[in-house]
């Protein structure tokens, strides 16, 4: 059944690549600063960040490195997670015309606005290149482990999106619960700090998160020029996957109820 729903979806990608490109054109319509919103909201949240960890718990560095780039490193995968989940949420909801009208399989909603985040993702990226540079970390092999730990991040973001995406048109209160859990799960992420900072007893537990793999996986990968560790990293893609296939049959056993709901 659900190798089936992935083929149908398979002969709409020529419409999953026009809504993407419509989400990423309508995200910055009338704005005043347009794609740059990309930059601004990780470089805002690092330079808060970096003077609390300076001026309030009087630390100097961040594992050996600057704050900026410490936090920084983090921000970038983090706000893909926080953007896509704040867009998919409504993605289904606030497309209720469509969904009335046309049929084609509605996961295209959700996975619309989450591939247009990626656009987001490349050019924040493109920033803490020149990051890189400025504070001279070099580029080592160990890069190479970042689509990796991307596609991991993105498997995980497509499950919770779906889920999300197809509750919220059932109890509109998703829409108010997704904020609040993402700026939990935050603290429950290595973003302010590092893992070697959570006690070891803990640290089976929360590598559970996926989020936590992937922030601590791109400063191992990109900060220190070193690889991941192989077994939480498969875990976490387990973990992902897990998430992404349950999430996407719940999704389709519910979708026929969209229309008559929203």
């Amino acid at each position: 059944m659900m190798w089936s729903d992935l083929k149908r979806l398979g002969q709409f990608k020529d419409l999953l690549i026009a809504m993407t490109l419509r989400d990423i054109q309508v995200r910055y319509k009338q704005t005043f600063l347009g794609a740059a919103w990309a930059v601004a909201q990780p470089l805002a949240f690092m330079l808060i960040l970096a003077g609390v960890k300076s001026l309030v718990f009087r630390e100097a560095v961040s594992e050996g490195m600057p704050h900026t780039i410490f936090l920084y490193c983090a921000m970038v995968p983090w706000m893909f997670f926080q953007t896509s989940l704040s867009f998919a949420t409504t993605s289904i909801s606030g497309n209720m015309n469509l969904v009335k009208k046309i049929y084609f399989p509605r996961e295209i909603f959700p996975a619309a606005s989450i591939l247009a985040c990626v656009v987001d993702f490349l050019i924040a990226s493109a920033i803490f290149v020149g990051m890189m540079a400025w504070y001279r970390i070099p580029f080592t092999a160990s890069l190479l482990w970042v689509p990796a730990l991307f596609l991991v991040e993105l498997i995980f973001v497509l499950g919770a999106g779906l889920f999300i995406a197809a509750s919220n048109v059932f109890y509109r209160d998703v829409k108010y619960l997704v904020p609040l859990s993402v700026q939990l799960l935050l603290f429950a992420s290595p973003v302010i700090y590092s893992v070697s900072q959570v006690p070891e007893n803990l640290r089976p537990w929360y590598q559970l998160n996926p989020m936590a793999m992937v922030i601590d996986g791109f400063r191992k990968a990109i900060l220190h020029g070193t690889a991941p560790d192989v077994g939480v990293l498969g875990g976490s893609l387990a973990v992902a996957l897990l998430l992404c296939v349950a999430a996407y049959r719940y999704f389709k056993q519910v979708e026929v109820k969209f229309a008559d709901l929203i």
